[in-house]
């Protein structure tokens, strides 16, 4: 159960950014329920998450690898819930993504997604990533753009399992 109660979507305040959410979503999942307790922050976090999302030239498969890599090191299972479903669509396969906690021994793996994962690993457990592993990661990713969409997918994704979890957000949860 969530530390706080979700918030009211039909508070005026609220209103216009839950309209919002259901016309790009389909729904308003939990975790915007909570954040809508300031819709100042829930539309920030909006337009953020949707740049990491649906603008960012990161491969799809690539972004959802780094958020349930995220998910797992962070023991976040409400982001696992959500992701999961978005991987397998974005071509992860179930078998990677049962693999993603030994995925350094994993033959599953290609080499590129291996960079994506030590530079998720990195970030995510030490903040500071040694030099090779940023090297690494930026000779798989090919530009300057692409590595700064997987810093800020990591970042973001990092940023989402702390709030979740540090308020309890759950996918059991009841509204």
């Amino acid at each position: 159960m969530a530390r706080l109660p979700y918030a009211d979507l039909a508070h005026p305040e609220a209103k216009p950014l839950v309209d919002r959410i259901v016309a790009e979503r389909g729904s308003v999942l939990h975790l915007y329920q909570m954040l809508l307790h300031s819709p100042a922050v829930a539309g920030g976090w909006l337009n953020y998450l949707t740049s990491i999302r649906q603008l960012s030239t990161l491969p799809g498969d690539l972004r959802e690898l780094v958020i349930m890599r995220v998910a797992a090191i962070n023991g976040a299972p409400y982001e696992a819930d959500q992701h999961a479903p978005i991987a397998l669509k974005e071509g992860v396969s179930q078998a990677q993504l049962d693999a993603l906690d030994a995925w350094e021994s994993s033959g599953l793996f290609n080499d590129r997604e291996k960079a994506v994962l030590a530079y998720t690993d990195a970030m995510t457990r030490h903040v500071q990533v040694p030099e090779p592993v940023f090297q690494a990661a930026r000779a798989a990713m090919g530009s300057d753009k692409l590595m700064v969409e997987l810093t800020a997918t990591v970042a973001a994704y990092n940023m989402v399992s702390r709030f979740l979890e540090a308020l309890q957000v759950h996918s059991h949860d009841h509204r």
